[in-house]
């Protein structure tokens, strides 16, 4: 592994990936369609959408297990064709949602198959370093069949890892997983970042992919969105405030219709108060003063905060959910 500020990075090419108007068809069914977009390098790129939007078709299409129909992509600056597929799969590792061991091999034992596969050089050494770099160096000994799930995505994790990958796919790493195994696995992503691994991640998880990714995008068949989530958040929802007050406002329009810079409002079922605004910091001061004169004892005012959750349930129920 190296760090993020180490000079001797190697980064070919200006993206980890680059897809230009890329779609697979398999069948007559259409996977994904005129996918166009660029991963940074060093970034953690979330890969979001409903059962059947195409997700894992296209970490398969980019790994090269799979070749695109039409269009074309560039993976560590290396093109997508079936000649190069070779040199991406040596800069580049898959992690599946299910790791696929060896149950009657040790933990070290299945690393030592897969190193076999890569035809690494320095296997004993590459292995205590993915080892290390999951916290499993004192399980390596341990048979895979008697680990529980959240080690044996470590041990997916660390097989990986063997290849010293500058691009990997995650798919769905913290699937079935109970909280703390899940967040084990969050830390080690962050890990990983911080080590300057370019890492593009598939989720359902919308609160994982908000804690961990630089940027989104949201996928259904077609890609529906891309950005960082405050963008997203900030593009698709008018800006708001939650007014609170410990009792009933006898006339809420009387208080909120003449403020300057309060463009709507709406009561909630809960008491509480909307307002659309077109300046928190400058709107919020008029808004107490306002209810302070009414005679209102305010419990809670501040600006409302929409979730990665939010901007998903607006394009994917737009959408009507999965197209698969």
């Amino acid at each position: 592994m190296v760090d993020q500020a180490d000079p001797k990075v190697e980064r070919i090419g200006e993206y980890a990936i680059d897809a230009v108007h890329l779609t697979k068809k398999i069948g007559q069914r259409v996977a994904f369609d005129d996918l166009s977009f660029q991963v940074q390098y060093g970034e953690v790129f979330g890969f979001l959408g409903p059962n059947g939007a195409g997700k894992t078709t296209t970490v398969r299409t980019l790994g090269t297990l799979l070749a695109p129909t039409s269009g074309s992509a560039n993976v560590v600056g290396i093109e997508l064709n079936s000649q190069n597929s070779v040199e991406i799969r040596s800069r580049i590792s898959i992690m599946p949602e299910s790791p696929g061991l060896y149950n009657r091999l040790s933990v070290e034992e299945n690393l030592e198959c897969f190193a076999d596969l890569y035809m690494l050089k320095d296997a004993k050494e590459q292995i205590s370093v993915s080892l290390e770099a999951v916290n499993l160096s004192s399980r390596r000994n341990d048979l895979c069949g008697t680990l529980s799930k959240g080690l044996r995505q470590r041990v997916g994790l660390a097989r990986a890892l063997l290849n010293d990958p500058k691009l990997l796919f995650l798919d769905e790493p913290t699937s079935g997983l109970d909280p703390i195994a899940a967040l084990e696995v969050h830390e080690l992503i962050i890990n990983l970042k911080q080590r300057g691994v370019t890492i593009f991640l598939t989720t359902h998880r919308l609160d994982e992919a908000e804690k961990l990714c630089d940027r989104v995008a949201i996928l259904n068949t077609t890609l529906k969105m891309i950005g960082r989530t405050n963008d997203l958040r900030n593009n698709m929802f008018a800006k708001s405030m939650i007014v609170k007050t410990l009792n009933a406002l006898e006339s809420p329009a009387a208080v909120f219709e003449d403020i300057e810079g309060v463009t709507s409002w709406e009561k909630s079922s809960d008491g509480s108060f909307s307002l659309n605004v077109t300046s928190v910091e400058s709107v919020a001061p008029n808004v107490t003063r306002a209810l302070v004169k009414a005679g209102a004892d305010v419990i809670f005012i501040g600006e409302a905060h929409h979730s990665l959750e939010d901007v998903y349930l607006e394009i994917v129920g737009a959408d009507g959910g999965g197209n698969k």
